[in-house]
């Protein structure tokens, strides 16, 4: 039987003040043991580090957090703190980055809001406006335009209907049709509307439909009549409503398969995925690409930083 959900689970015999302790050592005197802290950290779920967190605040009356940045570096340190920090605070540092700054970082937009979950996406918006005194909304809305815009604002409020409405769905499948393939120019309107407001179990039936009605499949279609950032986000949106872990392994394999590695979206994926369906990830990098994700690690990455993603990716399943 194959293994799925995530590949980092709650430590069985967690002990926050002696990790506390071990991480206190592994970082006092001279040079840091980043074998120690990588070790520690990767085996233990966020609950448990965030218990480490205060036990270490309340014994040495220091942030663990900081004297981890101040004894580690460059991509291995992203990745530790990134582990050090709970989901959904997570989640909202990631998108305020994104936003911040010259120019939008429109992949992680599309990646996030995606491929999150309802109870999610109204999680990490309450923390952001918490975290920023800014809605993520309002953000979003001063960074971004048009059709791209509108469809991130439908994904924001996170009301997609529940169940499917059969009557429904040949009509939508009709009007995607109507929209895109069957006429000069595309209404994008109509493409937002669908994908943005219909539940995961009717956008699959719709996306059958659809392929019975025009002999193409929706990604096909929305490749030839969309561009850009609302092409990027539509196929976000259609291959998270297949498969979400099909739709992380294509991420995580382009962001090793290029020219120089993709490091931050490798790091963003490997963490918050550890814990949900990182081993469903593992399993469909290899269905999909004929190789194991901890293989194309050990190819992509060195040093500390590729032992704490082998580690993440469920070791290896060659």
């Amino acid at each position: 039987m194959e293994v799925s959900g995530g590949s980092v689970r709650p430590f069985v015999h967690f002990n926050a003040k002696q990790d506390a302790e071990l991480l206190r050592r592994a970082m006092k005197g001279l040079g840091t043991d980043e074998e120690a802290i990588l070790r520690l950290l990767v085996a233990r779920c966020n609950s448990q580090r965030q218990e480490i967190k205060a036990v270490y605040k309340s014994r040495y009356g220091k942030d663990l957090v900081s004297d981890l940045q101040s004894e580690l570096g460059g991509k291995f340190e992203m990745l530790i703190v990134g582990l050090m920090t709970p989901p959904i605070l997570y989640d909202a540092a990631e998108l305020k980055n994104a936003i911040k700054g010259a120019g939008t970082e429109e992949t992680v937009l599309v990646e996030i809001l995606a491929s999150r979950t309802q109870d999610q996406i109204k999680e990490i918006a309450k923390a952001y406006k918490k975290q920023n005194r800014k809605s993520l909304e309002s953000d979003i809305s001063g960074d971004t335009t048009g059709h791209f815009r509108r469809m991130l604002v439908i994904l924001l409020q996170a009301n997609r209907e529940e169940g499917v409405d059969e009557e429904k769905v040949e009509k939508d499948a009709k009007e995607l049709f109507a929209a895109g393939e069957e006429k000069c120019g595309t209404d994008e309107e109509k493409f937002i509307s669908i994908l943005g407001n219909r539940s995961v179990e009717h956008l699959r039936k719709v996306f059958e439909a659809y392929k019975k009605l025009s002999g193409y499949d929706i990604v096909e279609s929305i490749e030839r009549e969309t561009s850009g950032s609302l092409q990027d986000l539509l196929l976000a949106v259609v291959k998270c409503t297949r498969s979400v872990p099909a739709y992380f392994a294509e991420s995580l394999y382009q962001s090793m398969r290029r020219a120089g590695t993709d490091d931050e979206t490798l790091i963003r994926i490997m963490v918050s995925r550890s814990e949900i369906d990182m081993l469903d990830i593992r399993a469909e990098f290899k269905r999909m690409y004929k190789q194991t994700l901890y293989t194309t690690i050990q190819e992509d990455t060195s040093g500390d930083y590729r032992k704490a993603l082998q580690y993440l990716s469920g070791g290896n399943d060659g």
